[in-house]
């Protein structure tokens, strides 16, 4: 029989554990959440100044 201190301990540990976890999946997503947003970024930057070049000769009024 587990005493009541022993379960605590073991109930603790599985907790501050699971928190671990989660902090580094968390750190995981921000970190390819942020990969994303560059690359989108880098490539839209990259579109935008080939359709300029494309168009040149054209004023592009907003």
């Amino acid at each position: 029989m587990v005493s009541s201190k022993k379960l605590a301990d073991i109930g603790y540990r599985m907790v501050s554990g699971s928190m671990i976890l989660l902090t580094v999946y968390g750190g995981y997503l921000d970190g390819v959440r942020c990969t994303v947003v560059a690359y989108r970024y880098f490539q839209t930057k990259k579109t935008l100044k080939a359709a300029a070049k494309d168009q040149a000769s054209e004023i592009i009024k907003d």
